[in-house]
């Protein structure tokens, strides 16, 4: 989701330095600067979107045991989660 963000708020950026700002520099041009920072906005969110409709997918699975002792039962409950790395 962060890298999507990020990719909007560059592409923002690049088109207010691209078509909003009207100050002529000498050495350095503040419109190619923007058509840049707006490209790679652009190729980042595409990445973002990318990433989140193919990157987030896992799967859990319960497996609960429940044991006769002497002094009663005993539940003993294992997560496995497969998918994810945290």
């Amino acid at each position: 989701m962060g890298l999507l963000v990020f990719g909007i708020v560059l592409g923002v950026v690049g088109a207010i330095m691209r078509f909003a700002v009207t100050v002529t520099t000498t050495g350095f041009n503040i419109h190619v600067a923007g058509v840049i920072l707006l490209l790679v906005g652009v190729a980042t969110a595409v990445v973002g979107m990318a990433l989140l409709f193919t990157g987030t997918r896992s799967r859990s699975t319960t497996t609960e045991s429940i044991q006769e002792t002497p002094t009663g039962q005993v539940r003993t409950e294992r997560r496995f989660d497969s998918g994810s790395e945290r």
